[in-house]
């Protein structure tokens, strides 16, 4: 990543406000430390070499505590631009990486690492910290001090001037070689960071499973040797920060001192007045100071820079594109049809969906069939815009459905998935989530109609909360809550992928009463293995690795 990535500028528009803030704040710094060295030279020349007494320099005095005073005003005004741009940053660029992932949408997720996504969204935007807080500031005091330094020392001494001009260089040369050594560290730091939070992820989510086939206590070693590896590049990144910056503290002390020795000399040698000769002394130390604090908060900043080169590549990623159309025909009297599609996932080698054709007549619930892994839930997925055709086409009614905005279409689709998600919120919250205005009443009706009558045995009700994933249920129960939402949707096209998958004998006949009332008057789509699904669907459709056959 760049110095100061225009991304930055493009994905947070808060940086541009942030910058013009600590280019007039790093103008202030410049000025005002001018201004102090050139009092503080004039009162030591004053009082030693023109006799002056303490009333007489009590002008400069008040002067000198006003510019020390402004200083720390300064510094605490970049110190609160500083953190409050952060904070305003951090929450841009989740906003941001959130709703892109929304529009790219289900297939891109399933081909990403969630653990990484979810640390990218929280440890690496916090990582930001360090380079909004500390080294963007510290960026443009790097520019502005020096050059404003030497332009002061040029007017007093053109030697010195000459001589800080010439080592000045030296430091962001010898920074740039070292940050690269600690940029390549730091990348691999937080690619192992992102492997450790997506394996803990994925372990943590199949325990059970795990323990059930005493695998455990493997997976603990594993983790174990990806945290010794993240350790190990933490130190080495750490080592590579320490003795970068001891060779710019060498090269700047090193510069420093040959100037003082000049200006000793020539001191000595009466070619250079005291005033002058202080006041080069003093500023000299100055102009090597900010690119010093530079490359220190470089190395602070190098994990949130390694953070947003991943977030920026998730920005940048191209959304497929969507339709616009919101004039949509009516489902009541416009069939669904599936022409010809074909289906192939990013890095498998066959298609999950090839040459399928099918037609949903208005009001005709028809079941699908087929073998494990002959596209069924493509097929769904594919009808409700989470699946773009490679080949084909879907139409609803005479308009294609890739011409039509998908956010109006999926308010006429009611859609369970095969695994359906629980999130950590009551039961009321996953019920409404595709309601959110329905109200307590509407949600008790809609899980006593999905079969659910054990919420009302709980002690809160639908104000119980539950677990990520659901957990506190069992599988069925949740399967149930999740069937709940879709009775409440109250839409023309209802699509269920094994609807009924989890449930027991006795379970599954209260929900397919219950399914009988969702389907009724409704065009309706249901993917199943269960043979009792089979007889409330008015035809049944064979799903096979080609093509579909009524």
């Amino acid at each position: 990543m760049k110095p100061l990535d225009r991304r930055l500028l493009r994905y947070a528009r808060t940086t541009r406000t942030y910058l013009a803030d600590c280019v007039a704040l790093g103008l202030a710094v410049a000025g005002l430390l001018i201004a102090q060295a050139t009092l503080l030279a004039d009162m030591i020349t004053g009082a030693f070499l023109d006799g002056r007494s303490l009333s007489d320099l009590r002008t400069p005095m008040i002067l000198l505590g006003a510019v020390v005073i402004g200083r720390a005003l300064v510094a605490w005004m970049q110190e609160v631009a500083a953190f409050r741009s952060s904070a305003a940053v951090k929450a841009q660029l989740r906003s941001r990486l959130l709703e892109h992932t929304v529009r790219l949408g289900p297939g891109w997720l399933s081909e990403e690492r969630s653990g990484e996504l979810a640390t990218l969204a929280i440890q690496g935007a916090e990582a930001l910290d360090g380079y909004f807080s500390r080294y963007l500031p510290q960026l443009v005091l790097g520019c502005l001090v020096p050059t404003a330094v030497l332009s002061w020392v040029l007017r007093a001494d053109l030697v010195a001037g000459v001589t800080i001009a010439l080592t000045l260089p030296l430091i962001p040369i010898f920074m740039v070689l070292v940050g690269r050594a600690a940029q390549r560290k730091m990348d691999r730091q937080w690619g192992t960071l992102s492997l450790l939070a997506e394996h803990f992820l994925d372990v943590v989510a199949g325990l059970p499973t795990l323990k059930i086939f005493g695998r455990a206590a493997a997976q603990t070693q594993t983790i174990t040797t990806i945290t010794g590896d993240y350790a190990r590049t933490t130190m080495s990144t750490l080592r590579v920060s320490f003795l970068s910056a001891l060779v710019l503290e060498l090269l700047s002390a090193l510069a420093v001192a040959l100037v003082a020795v000049a200006v000793g000399l020539r001191l000595l040698a009466g070619e250079l007045g005291l005033s002058t000769a202080l006041l080069v002394l003093m500023l000299t130390p100055e102009a090597y100071w900010p690119l010093r604090q530079l490359g220190i908060h470089y190395h602070a900043s190098v994990e949130g820079v390694a953070a947003a080169q991943r977030i920026f590549a998730v920005l940048e990623t191209p959304v497929p594109p969507v339709g616009t159309r919101v004039d949509l025909p009516d489902l009541a009297s416009s069939a669904v049809r599936v022409e010809d599609v074909t289906v192939k996932y990013p890095g498998r080698a066959e298609p999950a969906l090839q040459g399928a054709s099918l037609d949903l007549l208005p009001g005709e619930v028809v079941a699908l069939v087929g073998p494990s892994g002959c596209g069924k839930s493509t097929l769904a997925a594919l009808l409700v815009g989470f699946v773009r055709p490679d080949r084909g086409r879907v139409l609803i009614g005479e308009r294609v459905l890739a011409e039509l905005d998908l956010d109006t279409w999926r308010r006429q689709v009611a859609y369970l998935p095969q695994h359906p998600r629980l999130f950590a919120g009551t039961i009321a919250d996953n019920v409404r989530l595709g309601a959110h205005l329905a109200s307590d009443d509407e949600v008790r009706r809609a899980l006593h109609t999905a079969g659910a009558g054990f919420v009302e045995r709980l002690p809160t009700g639908i104000d119980t909360p539950l677990g990520e994933r659901g957990s506190g249920l069992s599988a069925g129960q949740r399967q149930r809550i999740a069937l709940a939402r879709t009775f409440l949707r109250d839409t023309p096209l209802v699509i269920l992928d094994e609807p009924t998958s989890g449930l027991d004998v006795e379970s599954e006949a209260t929900v397919l009463d219950a399914m009988r009332q969702l389907v009724a008057g409704r065009t309706a789509l249901l993917v199943t293995h269960r043979p009792a699904l089979l007889t409330i669907a008015d035809r049944v459709v064979r799903l096979d690795r080609v093509a579909v056959a009524a």
